[in-house]
């Protein structure tokens, strides 16, 4: 079907990414080796066992992200308080990540968010992630990690941050009879 817009024979096709091909047959492969095992465990210890396993983990996943949620939320109050960003390799991102993935049902999901939860492990994917984010940052705007926050806020010359709104003295704005909004900032 045509729309009548011509196309330019110089456009290239973009190839689809190999994570936007590869990470549905991912997930398929991970689900079904999440319920094989559970059938193994189910049919060795019982059905009673599996449910107290898959119980334990939604518990101790919820427990886990609420105190790394708390924290992160702690360290991002003392960095706005301070004025700077906030501290890298806290790991509080790794955790949450970890206590999700002790809620989702399944073992290898369980044994994966265990492993996020030890601190040799964080630091090592945190620094993955870091070096990953930066390469990818890099390409957009050129600068570092912190740049970025230091950029994303609005500085008086003393460097303290000005909250407020600004309020316009041009009289009352009629909707009706200018379409156009009233400027604010």
């Amino acid at each position: 079907m045509t729309t009548g817009a011509p196309t330019s024979p110089y456009t290239a096709r973009r190839r689809p990414s190999r994570l936007r091909r590869y990470l549905p047959l991912g997930i398929a492969a991970w689900l079904v080796l999440e319920i094989w095992l559970l059938t193994l465990v189910a049919g060795a210890a019982g059905g009673p066992t599996v449910f107290l396993l898959l119980a334990a983990g939604v518990v101790g996943g919820s427990v886990v992200i609420k105190r790394a949620g708390r924290r992160a939320f702690r360290s991002l109050n003392e960095a706005v308080r301070q004025g700077g960003s906030p501290a890298r390799g806290g790991g509080n991102g790794l955790m949450m990540l970890g206590g999700l993935l002790l809620i989702i049902p399944g073992l290898v999901s369980d044994v994966a968010g265990l492993l996020l939860l030890l601190p040799p492990v964080q630091k090592a994917v945190g620094r993955f992630a870091e070096s990953a984010l930066e390469r990818s940052l890099h390409k957009v705007a050129p600068g570092s990690l912190g740049d970025v926050f230091q950029q994303a806020r609005m500085h008086r010359p003393d460097g303290k941050v000005v909250q407020g709104e600004v309020i316009r003295d041009d009289g009352p704005h009629d909707p009706w009879q200018d379409p156009r909004p009233p400027l604010t900032r």
